[in-house]
Order: C-alpha cells, then structure tokens, then sequence
C-alpha cells in the first residue's frame, strides 16, 4: 500500500494534495476521488500514531531492517577520528558541492505553516509566523524551504508573501515536487513546478526537489526535474529521503543532461543518525551532493521540553517512550553541558552543522526563532561532537526507518528508493 505521508517524523505532509489545474492525465490515468484522497492521508496518519502498528486492519509493510546501527564495524568507522591542527574531529567529510547554487549553512523548514493535521495550524497563527519570519530574516537566515503538500499550498503562499512583503532580496527558497500515485509522467513534474512558482509569486525556484521515493516512475519524475532546470524555472535541483543507490540513479541520469544534483532532503539528528551510520551521508560526500538535515530538532525532543509538557497528536507516544529512557535524560544534561548558557536546541543544530549538513529546523514563534539562530554563531569543540555522538549513541532507538512507510523499493525498476 502506497501512504501518502512523507517525512513521517518531520516536513512530513498529512494534507490533501493541491487540486491540480486538471482532471485529466496524459496516461488518462483517473484521479481519485475526494474521499479516496482523505482516505489516503487518513492512512498515512494512522499509520504515524501506530508506529508501526496497524492501519484499518492491514499491517504497514516495513522492509527488511539491515539493522546498520547495530553494526559494530560501521559504529566503530563513524567513530573513528583524524587529528587536525593538534584536534580530534570526528571523520567525516563536508560535501563540495558539484550545484553552481550556493547553499546556506544554515536554513528554516515551514512545514508547519499551514499543516493543520500535524501541527495543528490555524490562520489566527499568521501574524506569529510572519513575525518569527521576520526575526529568522534579520539575523541572517537565508534558506527557506517549503513544499507544495504542506498546508497543501498554503506554506508556499505563506512563504512567498513574507519575502515579498519583508524585501528579502536574496532570499533562497527550496519547494518540493510530490510524486503521488495518480502523477505519472515527467510533465506533472513541469505543471507542479509551475504551480509552485505562482503561490510562491516567484519567476524562479532556487531548489527545486523530489520530495519522496514514488512507488514507481521515478525516472520519468529525475526527467521531470531536469525539464524544469533546461526550461530556467529552477536554479537547482534536489531530492528527498532518496537512499544510496536511488541517489546514484537520479545522479547519473541528470549528470548526462549536464545537470547537477545539488541536494538530498533527508531526516538527520541526534536522535536519528541512520544518515552516518547506513553510508548515505558517504555517498553525498562522494558526489558533491549536498546534505538537508529536516527534524534535526527530533521533533522536538531535542528542544529538552517535552519534560515540562508532552505535545499533543502523533508525537506524543514518541516523547514518552523518550522520556523513559534514562539514556536521552543524560543525552539532554551533556547537551546542556556544552551550552555553556545556551540551549539544547543550539545544541542540537550546531551538531548537525559540524558534520556538515545544512539544518532546517521550524519555527511557528518568535522564541523559536530566537532560540534557533542562535546556533549560526555555535561553534562546537571536536571533543563536544565527540561528547556529543558517545552519549546520542546510548539512546534506545525511538524514530527508526521501519516505522517510516517510505516506499523502499520502485516496483518497476526494483531500484532501492529509501534507507532512512
């Protein structure tokens, strides 16, 4: 069964998909009805809170786990540390990226500008958002990035009108194409970008992404893509929870229209380092690919606030499974430990940084914003990442890929889509 969830554990959509301009396909393949449209995302949902549970009687499929973090050679790889200038770091490289676009270090995710299913959004929300914008824009930050499902459409209009309003010039804005089971051919692509580009007010997307695995045409979707950056809609292309070897295919097939792929969108934190562990994050490195760290806040949790109040919807079985692990306590006191007066969360995403991704953490208020850039100026120490990794590597595994109903495997071509 194909689920119409994506990001399971963060820009993760549970929204209808934006009404497309037509009914008709050029396959004439039928569009599903409104009902079957909420049944899928009600799925999706569902298949969240049961982690992994069952949805409606019928067991989510979850694929084979390898079990990479519980391999002892990869653990000790990661682990494994160089000396430079007299410090240890750990030993990974930072991708050169092979895009003419230069992206951030550091960005904004606004999944939750407009998501009412899992985030809970209402339009009286507005004003707070655009002023946490505002704040996120005065510091510095450049990256934004959206998608067409989130809200459905309306974090994209939320977004555009913010930098139009605001006079963010050099604004970097990232949106994603969704490959739902009714879109077929590379031409959905093009009318999906085009739509995108109108909400957005925008003549041209900075990243332009796939942002899931399709259970099948996935080549017609990299084809797309590269339709879309020969056409000068797109300055870049990217994709999103694409594992090694889908991240191979779509890299060879754009590198023969002499289009580079400048980006993988994929979950990446303290609490979920399946990237590191399972070699994704190698293959990146290896192809001047870019990493995108979305959830690098672990939906929260790495924020240290769930202690003084659990959320509310799907995440809430999360939190408590975390909050009786001894092991995330101390995880949360060692982060606070190199704080220094900061906060976990700074913590949290000047991590993600030192290993080189680029984190898009969400913001809905002011404080939030705050308390997020604040990470830009954080420097961590080798021995801090070191710290940091020994103590991440002692929690019991909450968010792993086997409760993500990614789609694992492309029925047509059998290629590998999503590891983590």
């Amino acid at each position: 069964m194909y689920l119409a969830s994506t990001h399971l554990t963060s820009p993760g959509v549970f929204a209808l998909p934006v009404t497309p301009r037509t009914a008709r396909h050029p396959d004439s393949f039928a569009y599903p009805t409104r009902r079957t449209r909420i049944r899928i995302v009600c799925c999706a949902l569902l298949s969240l809170k049961a982690l992994p549970g069952r949805v409606r009687g019928k067991t989510v499929r979850a694929a084979k786990a390898r079990s990479e973090a519980n391999d002892t050679s990869r653990r000790s790889a990661f682990l494994a540390t160089v000396s430079v200038n007299g410090s240890t770091l750990p030993a990974f490289a930072e991708a050169k990226s092979a895009s003419p676009l230069e992206l951030p270090k550091f960005g904004v995710g606004a999944w939750a500008w407009g998501d009412r299913l899992f985030w809970g959004y209402d339009e009286k929300q507005d004003p707070e958002i655009r002023a946490a914008f505002d704040v996120c824009a005065k510091k510095g930050v450049k990256l934004y990035d959206t998608a067409e499902l989130y809200g459905p459409g309306r974090s994209e209009e939320l977004l555009g009108r913010f930098i139009k309003e605001s006079g963010l010039e050099d604004a970097v804005v990232a949106t994603k194409f969704a490959p739902l089971p009714w879109k077929l051919s590379r031409s959905d692509v093009l009318a999906a970008c085009q739509g995108s580009l109108e909400r957005l007010g925008m003549s041209k997307i900075d990243l332009y992404q796939i942002h899931f695995p399709s259970p099948w045409k996935n080549e017609e979707f990299w084809d797309g893509l590269g339709d879309c950056y020969e056409k000068g809609l797109v300055r870049a292309v990217g994709v999103s929870n694409y594992g090694s070897e889908a991240l191979r295919g779509v890299h060879a097939a754009l590198k023969a229209r002499g289009i580079p792929l400048a980006s993988n969108q994929v979950q990446y934190s303290l609490v979920y380092r399946y990237p590191e562990l399972n070699g994704m994050k190698d293959t990146c490195d290896e192809l001047g690919i870019k990493l995108l760290a979305y959830s690098p806040l672990g939906l929260g949790a790495l924020t240290g606030k769930f202690g003084e109040k659990l959320p509310e919807g799907p995440r809430r079985s999360l939190a408590e499974k975390w909050l009786a692990d001894p092991a995330f306590a101390d995880l949360l006191q060692e982060m606070r430990r190199i704080a220094k007066g900061g906060t976990a969360s700074q913590v949290a995403l000047a991590w993600c940084m030192a290993k080189g991704a680029i984190p898009i953490p969400g913001v809905r208020t002011v404080r939030q914003a705050a308390d997020n850039v604040a990470a830009m100026n954080l420097m961590l120490s080798a021995r801090e990442v070191e710290d940091l990794d020994l103590a991440a590597s002692k929690v019991a595994p909450v968010l792993t890929p086997e409760i993500n109903p990614m789609v694992r495997q492309s029925i047509d071509t059998k290629r590998v889509m999503f590891e983590a």
